[in-house]
């Protein structure tokens, strides 16, 4: 396998530009390691070792031939005071893609080597600034789409998950030790705890771990963001529904039945969550292979989709195309939107189904509530609870929680504590891979080859 992160070397100075490229008013070049200030010192004009930590000071970028690259600020952040533990350069100079690679270039040509992907902060995680759920937070608060995925980082960034896993790790420590005691000493006669109290020590993590554990559906739709398709029979009105939910004609809106005929994709808020909206084809019987085509993706989408909306007509009423569709919509994850409730009707809508018309806006708020409902059943995680959102940190969990119903049944049982050992070490190790501890360098690697440059 390729590593992107070599073996790390304690001090190796390294430098990459740490804002996003493109046109902007300012951009900043980090140089982080050893010899941050010494390389400084070689491209700026100024006594840069004096500096005191911290404060920002004005001059100019030279190169080697002693010409003026850019005018600039430039910030020492002494070790262990920093970002990465190690001493620390920011130099704040003009954005635009040009300059800020001019910069850079003359920088490394100092001596900093060019940072690989998430090398500063794979940089803090090796000195001890933040473990390894702190790090993969930092990559979650960049690529966050909406608020609630923003707090979630947050919380995790500030170590409330690291927390959590630490205190398994006590708890389940607590139990190990008991567990030896009873190998070492079996004839001593010392109270450790009863069979039953360490069962229901063991139980109470567990569905501790357990409850953490589930969270995960719910932080992956914080991070990931949701499909929601609109579904239904032609001219019900769905191309109409997805333009007023996105407040713009994204879709086209004609009295021909079958005018979307391919899936339309959009991207859309509701609630603090992110949407992927796909407006799909009419489903009906049809003979033309360009519409079929687009009414197979439909059904697929309807089936693959974590959201469905289903519209129907009420103008017209529910006929057979309906009772169709209405059969093979997941009903769990399926809103019903009774639309065009502005025209004339006789019609009883069905039960359950949000009264909305499209074409006037009307209902489309309460049709909103109706898909936060349906999303969070338990209701919307608050700021303060802890989200696993993370496929690895998830995985690693669940491989704990079995690990803990082996030992549990080993001990009902009558299972040798000497034989339970192993899937106490397990347990442990476990969790310890979410927080950093005994974690290969392949898991480093995946990890933070996933982040960009300058981060």
């Amino acid at each position: 396998m390729h590593f992107i992160h070599r073996p790390y070397m304690k001090g190796e100075t390294v430098a990459a530009v740490a804002t996003p490229p493109g046109e902007g008013g300012v951009a900043i070049v980090r140089i982080s390691g050893d010899q941050a200030v010494t390389v400084a010192e070689k491209v700026f004009k100024g006594p840069v070792r004096s500096f005191k930590s911290h404060t920002l000071h004005f001059g100019k970028i030279v190169d080697s031939a002693g010409e003026i690259v850019d005018e600039v600020l430039i910030v020492v952040m002494k070790a262990p005071n920093s970002y990465t533990g190690e001493e620390t350069v920011e130099i704040h100079c003009h954005g635009g893609s040009l300059i800020t690679r001019r910069v850079l270039q003359v920088v490394l040509e100092a001596g900093a080597r060019a940072a690989l992907p998430g090398e500063f902060t794979f940089k803090a995680f090796m000195n001890g600034k933040i473990d390894l759920a702190q790090a993969e937070a930092v990559q979650t608060l960049i690529a966050a789409k909406n608020d609630l995925a923003l707090n979630a980082a947050e919380h995790q960034l500030q170590g409330a998950l690291s927390k959590k896993i630490e205190s398994f790790q006590k708890e389940l420590v607590d139990v190990a030790a008991i567990l030896e005691a009873w190998v070492d000493f079996p004839e001593e006669g010392l109270e450790f705890g009863s069979l039953e109290e360490i069962l229901e020590i063991l139980s109470n993590i567990q569905t501790k771990m357990i409850a953490l554990s589930q969270t995960f559906e719910d932080g992956k739709m914080l991070h990931e963001g949701l499909t929601l398709c609109l579904s239904g029979a032609p001219n019900v009105g769905k191309s109409s529904l997805m333009n007023a939910l996105l407040g713009k004609e994204r879709a086209i809106v004609t009295e021909i039945a079958g005018t979307t005929r391919d899936l339309l994709e959009a991207e859309m808020k509701i609630g603090g969550l992110h949407f992927k909206l796909l407006d799909t084809a009419g489903i009906r019987q049809a003979e033309e292979v360009v519409e079929q085509e687009g009414i197979r993706r439909s059904l697929q989408a309807l089936e693959s989709a974590d959201l469905v909306m289903l519209v129907l007509d009420a103008a017209r009423g529910i006929n057979a195309q309906d009772e169709a569709i209405l059969a093979k919509a997941p009903s769990h994850k399926t809103v019903i939107v009774w639309n065009k409730i502005d025209l004339p009707t006789s019609h009883v809508k069905p039960k359950d189904a949000i009264e909305i018309s499209a074409k006037e806006g009307i209902g489309l708020p309460q049709l909103k509530e109706a898909i936060q409902a349906v999303i969070w059943k338990k209701g919307a995680p608050s700021k303060e609870e802890v989200v696993i959102t993370n496929v690895r940190h998830h995985q690693a969990l669940e491989n704990a929680i079995q690990f803990i119903a082996h030992l549990i049944e080993g001990l009902k049982s009558g299972t040798s504590p000497e034989f339970l050992s192993s899937d106490m070490r397990a347990a442990l190790k476990e969790l310890g891979t979410i927080i950093g501890q005994d974690i290969s360098e392949e898991i480093l690697s995946a990890i933070f080859s996933k982040f960009c440059v300058g981060k």
